[in-house]
């Protein structure tokens, strides 16, 4: 593949992964919550659910979705249900510090993270659409594998930079400090996500 498409694959990963969505308010809640560690966390697992999809998207998912139209129905609607969980979760424990329960520890991020980017099809659908244009059809496989790697790392690290500097602006003090509306506010948000997902 030449420079210029890899260029042009970066771009638009990078303008997915920069587009405000349910991802980032997940981690934006995760970082005021638990700090930067699980801010962080939440963000590689973010990257690593972009990926399944990335990798999917450039070796043929086109054809499975295709023949399983239900599934990535299903999966949406889960997708909807799970943030619709968060929003009660953010809700029930508001100004409380973290939205999962005491004994959540760290891996809470990582599993939010991971779970909110595989269970939106939504993402799959952004890469069929726009990293196909740009790989070859006789693409090599470890330069298809590349493309799926690049999109991963892109994402995991945007969303990793929001979190760091989201505590290092010193943002996350001035939210916690608003606790119970920040709370409030995040799981009306996500709320609102989830139920536009379950019921479009």
């Amino acid at each position: 593949m030449e420079t210029a498409a890899w260029i042009s694959i970066a771009s638009v990963c990078a303008a997915g992964a920069m587009s405000p969505g349910p991802s980032f308010a997940v981690v934006m809640r995760n970082t005021i919550a638990g700090g930067r560690l699980q801010g962080v966390l939440t963000g590689i697992g973010h990257g690593l659910g972009v990926g399944v999809y990335a990798c999917g998207a450039v070796f043929g998912m086109a054809v499975v979705i295709e023949a399983f139209p239900t599934a990535t129905m299903v999966v949406e609607k889960l997708g909807g249900l799970y943030l619709l969980w968060l929003a009660v979760q953010a809700y029930r424990h508001a100004g409380q510090g973290d939205m999962s329960a005491a004994d959540s520890g760290t891996s809470r991020g990582f599993i939010d993270g991971m779970a909110i980017s595989v269970l939106n099809p939504k993402i799959a659908v952004f890469f069929l659409a726009l990293l196909g244009p740009f790989i070859p059809p006789d693409a090599a496989a470890m330069d298809r594998l590349g493309v799926a790697v690049l999109a991963m790392v892109i994402d995991g690290s945007w969303y990793v930079f929001a979190a760091v500097m989201l505590v290092t602006t010193g943002a996350t003090d001035w939210l916690a400090e608003k606790g119970i509306w920040v709370d409030r506010l995040l799981a009306a948000i996500l709320a609102g996500l989830g139920t536009w997902l379950v019921l479009q």
